[in-house]
């Protein structure tokens, strides 16, 4: 169980989460290089992240680097880039048997030795990354892009929301483009690794059950960082809806892929964010959920349908597997179902079962160290102290009166279908 979570200010831009229970017989520590989302680095920072887990100056190939995490008794170590709202993440992780559970007093300076050697000893040659390791993940890196529409439910989803937020940050897609990918040197983007690391605020979270000051102690002395300034990363962008537009998009497939995207106008902040959450999860949550109920299963017009919140953009989409001639009447059944949570009209037997699966939901994130890494990460980057039993108490306490009120501020903003049969853009009033 979760025992404790504290957060200390271990120098300048530098935090320490410490999150300590003893659920896991491994320990887990993820450190979060913070960037700005922007066309100018996101492809880059992608890049880098692929690179930069290649190779470092003591483990300068994947096979002395297999070995000295086999040595550690199967240790876990990934590198990878992320987006959170308008926040771009380079993310460094190791998991690794706890020492109390081993003869062995020191895996975790050893763990911190790695993660220190990939952050801040990259493997160079002549004042670069090794261009053959660049070469390798720019293919890597392009086949991942391309590899988006592999996946057709997700390529629509990301579709929808890159057409909604047209002229903000949050549209780029997270590995970039390939473009971008192709103009990359290996001494471009090693200047963009050194501009990187003086220039970012730095998290670092450990996940297990651990003593607090011993591993402050170990961190302060194993991992270091030096910055010179730390550059600007504004507060996300928050668009209202002035009008709908509907795009359709052609790809050789056997059914439609349709995404609704509603502006919500409840930032995370907001008192009523939790009413937004439970709002969301009584429209479609699960197979109690109205759209599924009444959309998939009444009237047979969807194969999947779900509604998921994007938090950091205070987005509702609502996304749906239909046939191509069923567009028109399953736009018109899931409006219709949004108007209804605006009327009011759910039960409150609804209401206790999307909060009931929100709890269920809530606490299975203490089931796995890297999610809990990442929901107190998030938790700190909104400034929000909420621990996972705070949330689990508000959302017990929302209530219908506040499930009414935020669903009335919600607007539809982008239609977007993906179907083998038309293509276009319109736009209604």
């Amino acid at each position: 169980m979760l025992k404790k979570y504290k957060t200390v200010e271990i120098d300048k831009n530098i935090n320490l989460h410490v999150i300590k229970t003893d659920k896991f017989k491994t320990n887990m520590i993820n450190v979060y290089i913070k960037r700005p989302l922007s066309k100018d680095e996101v492809t880059k920072n992608a890049l880098l992240s692929m690179v930069l887990s290649r190779g470092s100056k003591n483990f300068p190939t994947t096979m002395e680097l297999s070995k000295e995490l086999e040595g550690l008794y199967g240790a876990g170590f990934v590198c990878d880039a992320v987006k959170k709202g308008e926040k771009n993440i380079i993310r460094f992780a190791i998991q690794l048997v706890n020492d109390r559970y081993v003869d062995e007093e020191n895996v975790m300076k050893k763990g911190l030795y790695i993660i220190n050697d990939f952050i801040n000893n990259p493997y160079i040659l002549n004042h670069q990354f090794d261009e053959n390791y660049v070469v390798q993940e720019k293919k890597n890196l392009i086949e991942r892009i391309e590899g988006r529409k592999n996946d057709k439910m997700s390529f629509a989803y990301g579709r929808c929301i890159e057409e909604m937020c047209q002229g903000e940050p949050y549209a780029l897609y997270e590995y970039g483009n390939i473009d971008d990918v192709n103009a990359i040197t290996s001494k471009a983007l090693y200047e963009h690794y050194k501009n990187v690391m003086s220039t970012s605020s730095v998290d670092i979270s450990v996940v297990g059950d651990i003593d607090e000051r011993l591993i402050e102690g170990l961190i302060k002395e194993n991992l270091k960082f030096n910055m010179d300034h730390i550059v600007d990363i504004k507060r996300e962008q928050i668009q209202d809806a002035d009008k709908v537009t509907i795009i359709k998009e052609v790809m050789d497939i056997n059914q439609g892929k349709l995404t609704l995207g509603y502006r919500t106008n409840i930032p995370y902040e907001d008192k009523l964010y939790n009413a937004l959450i439970v709002c969301s999860n009584i429209l479609g949550g699960g197979a109690n959920s109205k759209l599924f109920k009444n959309v998939r299963e009444k009237e047979s017009l969807c194969y999947y349908v779900f509604s998921r919140l994007q938090k950091f953009k205070s987005l509702m989409m609502i996304a749906a597997g239909v046939e191509f001639e069923n567009y028109d009447k399953a736009v018109s059944l899931i409006g219709k179902e949004v108007e209804d949570m605006k009327k009011g009209n759910f039960s409150e037997e609804d209401l206790m079962g999307a909060q009931n699966s929100i709890i269920t939901s809530i606490r299975s994130m203490s089931d796995s160290a890297g999610t809990l890494s990442d929901f107190y990460y998030t938790q700190s980057i909104c400034k929000n102290e909420d621990s996972l039993e705070k949330i689990i108490e508000k959302i017990r306490k929302v209530t219908k009166e506040e499930i009414v009120q935020v669903a009335q501020n919600i607007k539809l903003d982008t239609i977007y279908f993906l179907n083998n049969e038309e293509e276009g853009r319109t736009y209604e009033k």
